[in-house]
């Protein structure tokens, strides 16, 4: 198998009310395959969805984004916030973010980059007459690992988790626990040739066509690890908190 990922130049500066379709239809067009995915920076989707505030408010947007406070750290600079946002994601300041932008101005993620991709998806399909898929990307840390990657924030058209439990590996052992999360991997590979300052917003992804699916397929929303399967759900405070109560019962116990 051959993989091919390039990115894709002409696009303008994006701003609040862009139609993109229409743009990134426009730059695409007669360039993509039938099997071709695109990798589409979320800046962009943020941007013309008009999801920007002043820098001056970015703590009270942080907030205004946050389900919960995973956790937190103090630091020269400030208060680092990890927290769940409303995308199910957990990340650094909910994503809220002031690379790329105008200065005195902070990003904030898209509303739904599921919805986002299965309209451009949908849309681009019928413009262009060839069957592709769309991965909406973000940056994001991850714990016990140094540095960031990209990964899919929203995606329609493909199936986002490879499923390859039952199957055999190539000694025929029976595999019971390998779900490769390929959205994401087609996020990082495309991050490769975007880069973070070279204004390339977007990039096809070429040789992973057996993955396409309907526009409907699940998005990355259920790539989110939650509920049961969560094993690291508590935030520190509420480790700490829940320790301490286990402790106490536990002294009262043996008081008696």
């Amino acid at each position: 198998m051959m993989l091919t990922v390039f990115a894709v130049g002409g696009l303008p500066e994006f701003v609040a009310g862009d139609d993109l379709v229409t743009i990134i239809g426009d730059a695409v067009d007669g360039i993509l395959e039938d099997g071709d995915i695109l990798a589409i920076t979320s800046k962009i989707v943020s941007k013309a969805e008009g999801r920007q505030v002043e820098a001056s408010h970015r703590d009270e947007a942080i907030t205004s984004e946050t389900v919960r406070i995973v956790a937190s750290r103090q630091h020269a600079h400030g208060v680092t916030r990890i927290v769940e946002n409303h995308l199910g994601m957990v990340s650094a300041a909910a994503g809220v973010d002031s690379s790329n932008v105008p200065d005195g101005i902070v990003l904030l993620l898209p509303v739904d980059p599921d919805a986002t991709a299965r309209r451009l998806c949908s849309a681009l399909r019928d413009r262009l007459g060839v069957r592709i898929g769309i991965v909406i990307t973000d940056t994001l840390g991850r714990p016990w690992r140094q540095g960031q990657t990209d990964v899919a924030i929203g995606a329609a058209g493909l199936t986002v988790l490879d499923d390859l439990r039952g199957s055999t590996d190539a000694n025929g052992r029976r595999l019971d626990v390998t779900v490769p999360a390929v959205a994401d991997e087609i996020a990082a590979a495309g991050d490769l040739v975007k880069g973070k300052s070279l204004g390339l917003p977007v990039a096809v992804v070429r040789g992973l066509g057996h993955l396409l699916a309907e526009v409907d397929a699940p998005g990355a929303r259920s790539i989110v690890r939650t509920g049961p399967d969560d094993m690291f759900s508590l935030g520190t405070a509420e480790a700490h908190a829940e320790g301490y109560a286990e402790g106490f019962e536990a002294g009262r116990a043996s008081a008696r």
